[in-house]
């Protein structure tokens, strides 16, 4: 019970892992659906419909962005970039695409709302960092640089 009130690095560091696996998953998802249900010409198709130029390459930008970024932050690698650009990339989602349907659609399309919570949760990975374990944390050590404390304190 004492872990409810407790700032220890370990807990952070465990919470950071599990919200990397989370947001990285859905973002990993999103982009593998795009690359192989969905097809990236059909995503490019839908793109320049929406009057966004250069479709194809930022199809395939968005999807690869999505795929890879989406496991580096699973991982723990690279993470502040990969969430700096997914950031980006839900925002951009939601001018082009979900501010049209609104907040908390009735109509059975995801609205804002999800892309609200991937930026927040890739917005935390951004500033917190990617905890204690991440390969970037493994990568840090190895080169001896100097280590920030999480929020809270501990080592």
């Amino acid at each position: 019970m004492a872990y409810l009130f407790s700032s220890s690095s370990r807990h952070w560091s465990w919470g950071m892992f599990l919200l990397r696996l989370v947001v990285g998953s859905v973002m990993f998802v999103a982009g593998w659906k795009k690359l192989f249900d969905f097809g990236v010409g059909a995503f490019a198709k839908a793109l320049a419909g929406l009057g966004v130029p250069l479709p194809e390459f930022l199809a395939w930008a968005v999807t690869l962005l999505e795929v890879v970024g989406g496991a580096f932050i699973i991982i723990g690698l690279l993470s502040r970039l990969s969430a700096l650009l997914l950031t980006i990339d839900m925002v951009v989602a939601i001018f082009l695409v979900t501010i049209h349907v609104g907040f908390l659609s009735s109509s059975g399309k995801s609205g804002v709302e999800l892309n609200l919570l991937l930026i927040g949760g890739l917005l935390a990975i951004l500033f917190g960092g990617p905890g204690s374990l991440s390969v970037d944390r493994g990568v840090e050590d190895s080169l001896g640089a100097g280590r920030s404390s999480p929020p809270g304190g501990g080592p």
